[in-house]
């Protein structure tokens, strides 16, 4: 039986517009996966059925959501929120889907997923740090890629 993993040693990244050019979220302090979202399914049930009901899964589509605290060092912006923030969200239709990577830092492969990503919320309150968040929303099925490390 395996050891659990920390949850702030998975790492997201948002490809920019150039072209195999990913730039880090900074400044996450919670994510959430959720497989489930969109998942839609058909009604198999029938007589035969016995009572009992039956189904099929005809389509399945996942979310992963980030939270953090709004990032900025001396006018200089987080550089994935702020990809995600001034460029990717004023994106529509087909240029509206983009390519995020993620995966825990004990993996050798990316989860790699073509997505559209949906702004989340941004506030605080008198004590608070400014808040960041976004929700990226899988199209298609995921793919893999190896984690490569320096030149």
């Amino acid at each position: 039986m395996g050891r659990p993993i920390d949850a702030r040693s998975w790492e997201f990244e948002v490809e920019t517009a150039t072209a195999d050019t990913f730039v880090r979220l900074g400044n996450l302090t919670s994510w959430t996966h959720n497989p489930g979202e969109n998942e839609e399914t058909a009604d198999t049930t029938t007589f035969d059925s016995d009572g009992y009901y039956e189904q099929d899964i005809m389509q399945r589509g996942a979310t992963i959501e980030v939270s953090g605290l709004y990032a900025a060092t001396a006018g200089t912006r987080d550089p994935g929120q702020d990809y995600v923030d001034k460029v990717w969200a004023y994106k529509f239709g087909e240029e509206s889907r983009g390519t995020l990577r993620y995966r825990h830092t004990s993996q050798d492969q990316w989860t790699v997923w073509e997505c559209t990503v949906t702004p989340g919320e941004q506030g605080g309150e008198t004590n608070a740090k400014t808040s960041w968040g976004a929700t990226f929303t899988r199209c298609g099925a995921p793919t893999t890629a190896p984690v490569v490390t320096g030149p």
